[in-house]
């Protein structure tokens, strides 16, 4: 059976039509574009400018001594700015800027408040000064000149600070210590970076030297202690030595 082909006028009426469908949805998509772009840039603008999404509340969330009048007046954050414009990062560097806080947080809450957050340093030792007893974390920054808590180790060497071997030998080996141990330091002391020795609250002290080994003098130190005595030298863990 033989098929008519369809004439060339039709095929070219069929072309030019799917050609005018094609031209209308593109249209219709540069239409909906635009005008999705205009609703867009209108609700930025809006969210940008206007008090519709503006600061309303700052609240402050803190673990310490910190007052929410001290934190949220360095963060400075105004009630009105519009939610948007609010610069977390700035605020939270400047809050950073408190000695006391070891980290800071500043996040927006939708619709209309930011809050605050505050993460303060732990006093670990403290160090005498003609100023007053000074206060320092576990990483050696020295943060607050205050009474020490209950608990807190003095801290006996040349040049205490952050910057200062021979103090973050000290740390270190307080670190390491065993808990049992730990709770028991009142002085740790470092005259070189070699030479650490910790003195409990009875009394005993125990030489450490440097720290290196410092695992394998955490298990001996443990086990020496429960012998009698008033020195226990640790600094070589392979011969330990009770005087």
């Amino acid at each position: 059976m033989l098929v008519d082909a369809p004439e060339p006028t039709d095929r070219a009426g069929r072309g030019s039509a799917d050609r005018a469908r094609a031209r209308s949805l593109r249209r219709k998509v540069f239409l909906i574009g635009g005008v999705a772009t205009v609703l867009i840039g209108a609700l930025a603008a809006t969210l940008w400018f206007s008090p519709l999404m503006s600061v309303h509340t700052v609240t402050f969330v803190g673990d310490g001594v910190l007052t929410s009048e001290e934190v949220l007046a360095q963060a400075g954050i105004e009630q009105g700015t519009p939610l948007l414009r609010v610069d977390t990062a700035a605020a939270a560097q400047r809050v950073a800027g408190i000695p006391r806080v070891a980290e800071a947080r500043v996040r927006r809450e939708y619709p209309s408040t930011v809050e605050v957050s505050v993460t303060e340093r732990i006093p670990v030792v403290f160090f005498d000064s003609p100023e007053g007893t000074h206060l320092m974390d576990d990483t050696g920054v020295d943060f607050a000149i205050e009474p020490p808590p209950f608990g807190v180790v003095r801290l006996v060497t040349p040049t205490p600070g952050r910057d200062d071997h021979a103090t973050q030998a000290a740390l270190d080996v307080l670190e390491v210590l065993p808990e049992s141990v730990r709770f028991q330091v009142a002085e740790v002391a470092a005259p070189t970076i070699s030479s650490v020795s910790a003195t409990l609250v009875d009394g005993r002290v125990v030489v450490w030297g440097s720290a290196e080994d410092s695992e394998r003098k955490s298990a001996v130190v443990s086990v020496l202690l429960t012998q009698p005595g008033r020195i226990f030298d640790v600094s070589s863990p392979e011969l330990p030595t009770v005087k």
